[in-house]
């Protein structure tokens, strides 16, 4: 059985959990945050609606390795995706409101079946998708405060 591993991220946000919910369930801002290495490709119309299914394209030279994901979870502020391809897991997003706006988690949790991409994963990409994912929360974040300053909420 492959290890599970666990990437787990959070940042405050000032911005009401329904503007940072945008941000993780409207493809055009998803766009706008995402590492501009990943493309999402809606099966059908794009939705977040429960049992709404996407591809994740990692765009790499010669391979574009792509993880199929599903909508398993939905509530207000709360989509998880879960996803089979090279990885297999669940990556959550959740909005939890604080006084100052909003606390945005982020949890990826995965695992890799082949034990050569898994080998590969940990020596070249394990520290750079923890990066990845704190730069992805602030790029996040400047839309979620851009959208809220110009809605002046």
């Amino acid at each position: 059985m492959p290890d599970r591993q666990v990437f787990e991220q959070s940042i405050p946000i000032h911005a009401s959990a329904s503007v940072v919910e945008q941000c993780f369930t409207n493809l055009e801002l998803m766009h706008r945050w995402l590492n501009p290495a990943l493309r999402c490709q809606p099966l059908g119309p794009w939705s977040t609606d429960l049992g709404s299914e996407s591809l994740f394209i990692v765009k790499v030279p010669f391979l574009n390795p792509t993880l199929r994901n599903r909508v398993v979870e939905r509530q207000p502020g709360l989509v998880v995706w879960e996803f089979e391809g090279f990885f297999r897991g669940r990556d959550r997003w959740e909005c939890r409101p604080t006084p100052e706006g909003t606390l945005l988690l982020n949890r990826f949790e995965f695992e890799i079946p082949n034990p050569l991409v898994s080998l590969g994963f940990q020596w070249f990409a394990a520290r750079w998708t923890a990066e990845d994912m704190k730069t992805q929360l602030r790029r996040l974040k400047r839309v979620a405060e851009e959208i809220h300053q110009r809605s002046g909420v």
